[in-house]
């Protein structure tokens, strides 16, 4: 029987590193992934359900349930028993929306302003579907956390055995390292774009975030969501007046959300739509999710859990389409200004930053932009930060003081940053932004695997346990990252004459350079 929640939500291998080891290895080491989550899935032995069970068995885990996620705000905000429905629904309001700024991240930006200006309006359909993609997947997590009373990497580590769960860990923190990158990176730009500081010295700046982090969560869980929903506030400010003054064309805009068969013959706009996808569907944010969603104290029956799940659906939902504008204005922006001007070639955010003033005959026009990117930025690496700390202790149950643990977390990504920074040097910036939301969507399946696994079956998640049309949407979407995935790692590795001989079988047209 259907639940109330998945009613509502009606309304709406590989993994690319620049190891040392070779395209074999790690081709091998994904396939490896992919079969220890088959293997172990189907080695658990569950409990047996009676039909109309209303909870999860709890021996159909590996292990019992251990500590909760994120302690110091565990069921921290009440959420009212006898309230109207506005008076509840504000009460869930907020993690949505920590989950939907690591959807409009610098990364997002990179990927959306370099798709914007080589291809015009036609990757908004990408940018809508990811943003599908990013709502089913967030409901989903939602479930886990609210039925389970566990986080994704908890569940994980109760189901699967300890190799398995460290494999997973760190694919998981290369995934948080390209993200983290992709922040640091942005909000350092940012910085230099203002206030010309150097990037190296802009991506030690950001560390001062695990102090934002550490003030704010001691005063209480609702400063650090009502801090990012200023953010979001400033972005989408800034980017309603950058498109005010841009002039899109209002026919064309709406045709790019239509598909089109040129994604398939061109490898770059492949690459670029992979891109966008991993930027805006971020793996970490499906195990975050599942922990912050805790954060309220909604009564702990079946009833409860039926309505915090429906409140907490309509909290994310409503908070990704948010993200989809922001994400959709910043690619029209690319393309008002960019595509049909000549400046096709405009992919690095301070080449964007430079003429985005002199295009548009407007001098605030470069500013506000500056101003968005670092609100972006900051907005980001909070939450980046939180996920950290969920993922290390979802895991492989590391307990740290919060500010040793927060600290970790920043220097896995600054360290990085200033070192490929201090390597390649300022130039290649927005490449490697890029690039690290293509290792995102690379790494995701990794995430979704286990997440539709553990929601679709009944001995975990009792009455809560996914409906077969929510299993099929979610496979198919699983089913389409992996498979984008897979057309991109053969047209990257694979010789021509190989790849001619490949798609002259399947009757597909060869990708196009």
């Amino acid at each position: 029987m259907e639940s109330g929640a998945e009613g509502a939500f009606k309304v709406q291998f590989y993994f690319v590193t620049q190891a040392t080891f070779g395209f074999d290895t790690r081709k091998f080491a994904c396939i490896l992934g992919y079969t220890f989550l088959n293997r172990e899935h189907q080695g658990v032995k569950t409990a047996n359900s009676k039909p109309g069970d209303r909870v999860a068995a709890e021996s159909a885990w590996r292990v019992p349930r251990g500590r909760v996620s994120l302690p110091e705000v565990h069921r921290s905000i009440v959420v009212p028993t006898n309230a109207p429905f506005w008076r509840k629904l504000l009460a869930f309001s907020g993690p949505g929306f920590l989950i939907a700024v690591g959807y409009m991240d610098p990364g997002n930006w990179a990927t959306d302003l370099s798709g914007g200006a080589q291809f015009g309006y036609t990757l908004l359909f990408i940018v809508m579907l990811s943003n599908l993609m990013a709502i089913l997947l967030q409901h989903l997590s939602i479930k886990l956390g609210v039925a389970t009373g566990r986080d994704l990497a908890q569940a994980c580590r109760d189901h699967y055995s300890t190799a398995t769960v460290w494999f997973l860990w760190i694919l998981c923190e290369i995934a948080i390292g390209a993200c983290d990158l992709a922040e640091v990176v942005g909000s350092a730009i940012a910085l230099q774009l203002l206030f010309g500081i150097p990037l190296v010295w802009g991506c030690l700046i950001t560390a001062l975030d695990v102090i934002a982090v550490l003030f704010l969560q001691a005063k209480g869980f609702r400063y650090i969501e009502a801090l990012v929903i200023i953010l979001i506030a400033t972005i989408a400010g800034c980017f309603s007046v950058e498109l005010f003054f841009s002039k899109p064309q209002v026919g064309p805009m709406l045709l790019g959300f239509l598909p089109g068969p040129e994604l398939l013959k061109n490898q770059n706009m492949l690459y670029v739509a992979i891109g966008i996808i991993g930027a805006t569907v971020m793996p970490h944010n499906l195990y975050l999710h599942s922990s912050i969603v805790q954060t309220r104290k909604y009564e702990q029956t079946a009833g409860g859990k039926r309505e915090a799940i429906k409140f907490a659906t309509i909290d994310s939902t409503v908070a990704l389409m948010f993200a989809l504008l922001v994400n959709g204005a910043i690619l029209a922006l690319a393309a008002a200004a960019f595509h049909w001007s000549g400046h096709q070639n405009v992919a690095e955010i301070q080449d964007a930053y430079k003429l985005l003033s002199p295009l548009l005959g407007v001098g605030v026009a470069s500013v506000l932009f500056a101003v968005a990117l670092l609100a972006s930025g900051q907005n980001s690496t909070l939450t980046g930060t939180l996920a950290g700390q969920v993922v290390m202790e979802g895991f492989v149950n590391i307990r740290l003081r919060p500010w040793l643990r927060r600290l970790l977390t920043r220097l896995l990504a600054i360290v990085p940053a200033v070192c490929v920074i201090g390597f390649f040097g300022e130039s290649k910036t927005t490449e490697l932004l890029i690039a690290s939301q293509v290792v995102l969507s690379m790494q995701l399946g990794f995430a979704v695997w286990p997440l539709l696994r553990f929601t679709g079956e009944k001995a975990k998640m009792g009455e809560f346990a996914n409906a077969l049309w929510l299993k099929i949407l979610g496979w198919t979407t699983a089913a389409t990252i992996i498979i984008l995935n897979g057309k991109l790692l053969l047209d990257a590795f694979l010789p021509g004459p190989v790849l001619k001989v490949l798609y002259g079988h399947l009757g597909l047209p060869l990708p196009t350079q």
